[in-house]
């Protein structure tokens, strides 16, 4: 054997010192509490009081205290935040069960995964005084905004009483142009929804024909996010629904601020934000439980979606039934329940 050089003994050591500091001893497991924020999701909403309660999640760090980082985007106009989650300019936002399987139909991804509210009378169709019959509305100049749930609801009243779409004068409009329509007397009923029934209502002798309220079930409201969100950051989406009930605590132990914050993101006074209640039925975690259960009416997911899913099709709202197979996913819902259980 060849005896080594004082040089290559340096070499070698030198070596050696360098592999070992490569190859450190394993890191203790960090907590997920305590993980670093990694990534922004853009959540949107708009002006319904199921999703107002967002705002005080934002203004009370409750995203923060959940580790997810969140860009909270307001719209004027309830319809651009669908079309920015389809477009990829979203990765979650509040939206309706119709309108998402419309989306789906167009050929987005995304899924279901919390109820909000459910609306029983927040939805409305305001007429002028004269009419007082649903029948009353052939031949009328009738605003709403084409594809969202208070032109679901306008279609669902004409249905009950025989009539269809073409038996109306149909005017397509944006929801708040709409309302200011039918203010100016430019049409003679409207589809609107909370707090634009409002601004509506304010028309001498203007009433509500029928509401949501009629329709029990039809109208669910969700977060809805990208598969995308899902498949990358699941952790985020679990994040987004601790929020959301951590968020229903907080407005239940802090009523005047939190109404104050929401009726401030509203533009409405506080008295009229809480009249919307009567309108609007926030889901617990019993009830979101037993939405994404099966069951044959309308209190299960499951049902409702086919059902709409179904009078889209015969309303010509949507071409043809998109697949609904992975429409729900409640694993995030369930995974709060196990949590929260002891």
């Amino acid at each position: 054997m060849k005896s080594l050089s004082l040089s290559s003994i340096v070499l070698f050591l030198m070596c050696l010192l360098l592999t070992v500091s490569c190859n450190p001893s394993p890191t203790p497991t960090v907590e997920k509490s305590s993980a670093p924020i990694v990534t922004s999701v853009r959540l949107g909403f708009s002006a319904w009081p199921g999703w107002i309660p967002w705002q005080v999640a934002q203004a009370k760090k409750l995203f923060q205290t959940n580790q997810v980082n969140v860009d909270l985007v307001w719209y004027d106009g309830y319809l651009d935040s669908i079309k920015a989650l389809t477009n990829n300019q979203l990765e979650a936002n509040s939206q309706t069960l119709n309108d998402t399987i419309s989306s789906l139909a167009g050929g987005a991804d995304q899924v279901i995964v919390l109820v909000n509210d459910n609306s029983i009378g927040n939805d409305q169709i305001i007429v002028r005084k004269e009419i007082t019959t649903v029948a009353d509305l052939k031949g009328r100049k009738v605003a709403a905004e084409p594809g969202t749930v208070d032109h679901f609801l306008l279609l669902l009243g004409l249905r009950k009483a025989g009539l269809t779409q073409a038996d109306i004068d149909f005017q397509p409009m944006e929801t708040g142009a709409a309302a200011a329509a039918f203010l100016a007397g430019k049409v003679d009923a409207v589809g609107v929804f909370a707090p634009f029934t409002t601004q509506a209502l304010k028309l001498p002798g203007s009433r509500a024909l029928f509401t949501s309220k009629d329709f029990p079930g039809a109208i669910p409201d969700h977060l809805v996010v990208s598969r995308q969100l899902i498949k990358t950051h699941p952790e985020q989406v679990q994040a987004l629904v601790n929020t959301w009930f951590d968020t229903l605590d907080y407005i239940s132990k802090h009523r005047e601020e939190a109404y104050s914050l929401m009726a401030k993101r509203a533009s409405v006074t506080v008295k009229e934000y809480q009249d919307y209640d009567a309108g609007t039925r926030i889901f617990t975690l019993a009830d979101n439980l037993q939405a994404f259960s099966s069951g044959n009416n309308n209190t299960s997911l499951t049902f409702a979606a086919q059902e709409i899913s179904k009078f889209l099709v015969e309303s010509k709202l949507i071409k043809q039934a998109p697949d609904l197979s992975n429409l729900l996913d409640d694993r995030f819902i369930k995974a709060y329940a196990s949590a929260h259980s002891k």
